[in-house]
């Protein structure tokens, strides 16, 4: 939850009171390994076929990830993995929790790449993040969606968003502190090849959050569009406001998701897909959303808003509208699995 957003006092204590409960779900132990990227899933290793280039990048350095929790219902019981890593390019160590759909283990997709959906959680996102947990269902939900033809199968991978719990860090690399602009931006979507069957280019690539990691997405897909081409900024702020920029006003304003929106159209491109979503009772969000739709949706710069009818600040708000558009509006732009 960002500061500027009111009621400060209930968001915070909503989504405090998500992330301390994150990963309490059913069934998974820490005890259990799992191992994404072995003989059984990991197809041909990048063998491509004679006459046509492969859009399936597989995993080149595959790890073994400790057991968060299962995944039911139509997640036919697919396991939440956490490990800890180390980006080698920010220099920041952190958890870092991922989830294959149920598509990625069927022999007919062996050899064939998946989008990825990174997902990012509101307050301060650290020391856990909430995505994983059993009682927002996200990755239940998607796995239905799935079958349903209302979404792609999505690999999910959820990091830490800040290095603390301390500062908001606006995903950003603010001079002097933790890199987490590049922690999330370029580490984590490495990590990710590494371990998964993925899809080279931008096509296969998307970030949402909520609240504070609902910036995060906007801001990143607008920042580095040649790794993400789209985002789900749910209940977002829409430009920067940690303390932390305080004597760094030139960085602060290269990490301004308007001047970067305006910077996109200018250039002409890559096309971006923002799917906006809000609760039609969070006040003080939807007249910002709505402003930087009027004013940057426009060009390369495609939106879609969908407003949660009386929806509130909250992650449970968001998974509700990812069911209702948000998802199907988002997958008919982005690539599925392919080899």
């Amino acid at each position: 939850m960002r500061k500027t957003l009111l009621p400060p006092v209930v968001a915070l204590t909503t989504l405090a009171a998500l992330a301390a409960t994150a990963g309490c779900g059913s069934g998974g132990s820490d005890d259990t390994p799992v191992r994404f990227g072995d003989a059984q899933g990991s197809g041909s290793h990048g063998a491509e076929r004679p006459g046509r280039a492969s859009l399936a990048q597989m995993p080149t350095h595959p790890i073994s990830f400790k057991e968060q929790r299962k995944v039911g219902g139509a997640g036919d019981d697919t396991p939440i993995g956490v490990t800890t890593y180390h980006g080698p390019k920010s220099g920041f160590t952190g958890k870092v929790w991922v989830w294959a759909p149920p598509e990625y283990y069927e022999k007919k997709n062996a050899d064939k790449g998946f989008p990825v959906l990174m997902a990012l959680p509101g307050a301060e996102g650290y020391p856990v993040n909430y995505w994983i947990g059993g009682d927002l269902k996200l990755e239940e939900n998607l796995a239905q969606w799935s079958k349903e033809g209302k979404s792609l199968p999505f690999i999910v991978v959820m990091p830490v968003l800040n290095p603390n719990a301390k500062q908001y860090y606006d995903a950003s690399d603010i001079p002097g502190q933790p890199k987490m602009g590049t922690w999330l931006n370029e580490d984590v979507p490495d990590f990710v090849r590494q371990n998964f069957r993925t899809l080279k280019g931008r096509d296969g690539w998307a970030i949402m959050g909520s609240s504070s990691g609902g910036f995060a997405a906007l801001k990143n897909v607008l920042q580095h569009p040649e790794t993400f081409k789209a985002a789900i900024p749910s209940g977002p702020d829409i430009v920067p406001d940690s303390p932390l920029w305080r004597g760094h006003a030139r960085e602060e304003r290269e990490n301004n998701p308007e001047v970067l929106a305006q910077r996109l159209i200018t250039k002409g491109g890559p096309d971006v897909y923002l799917a906006f979503q809000d609760g039609s009772k969070e006040a003080t969000v939807v007249p910002k959303v709505r402003k930087f739709i009027a004013r940057y949706g426009r060009g390369p710069v495609k939106t879609r808003l969908q407003t949660v009818a009386g929806g509130t600040h909250g992650a449970d708000t968001y998974v509700k509208g990812m069911g209702e558009g948000t998802m199907q509006w988002i997958s008919a732009h982005m690539q599925g699995p392919a080899e």
